[in-house]
């Protein structure tokens, strides 16, 4: 008897701790987004502060990595794994890493890191480059847009 209750109460513990952790999971937690798929790697393993930095995509190395928003970011240098956890969200991309005009068009979708743009100091990643293409017809317009529809986005 004694034995099936600490075996009952074993088990309710266990539920109850996995419903905090999912309480608990940050906002971007889709596929796609700051993650890579299954891996867990913000901006599929690239350098976040290297395109505010260098002006140009430079994937990070697992010897400089941090977790942030429950992902793991790569950095290409020390340096930019420094200046990343001074002001993560200085770095981080817009909108989960999704797509810009992916967002601003109703879709959460993946990015190709070399597909960016930095808008008013704001990282913007693209899908490919015929859709930064399209972005770039009215990046101000696209980015009203992705602001008011990312929110209603995560609650799908």
């Amino acid at each position: 008897m004694r034995k099936t209750l600490l075996l009952c109460l074993s088990a309710i513990a266990l539920s109850m701790l996995s419903l905090v952790a999912d309480a608990a999971k940050p906002v971007n937690t889709l596929d796609g987004g700051f993650f890579e798929h299954d891996t867990g790697i913000a901006i599929r393993g690239y350098d976040p502060v290297a395109y505010f930095l260098d002006g140009k995509p430079e994937p990070g190395s697992d010897a400089y990595t941090t977790s942030w928003m429950g992902a793991t970011w790569k950095f290409s240098s020390a340096a930019h794994l420094q200046q990343f956890k001074a002001d993560p969200a200085k770095y981080a991309p817009q909108y989960g890493g999704y797509c810009a005009y992916g967002v601003a068009k109703d879709n959460l979708v993946k990015i190709e890191p070399d597909e960016w743009t930095i808008i008013d100091g704001k990282l913007y990643l693209n899908y490919d480059a015929d859709v930064q293409k399209k972005w770039k017809q009215d990046v101000p317009g696209y980015i009203k847009q992705a602001n008011e529809k990312f929110p209603v986005l995560l609650k799908k």
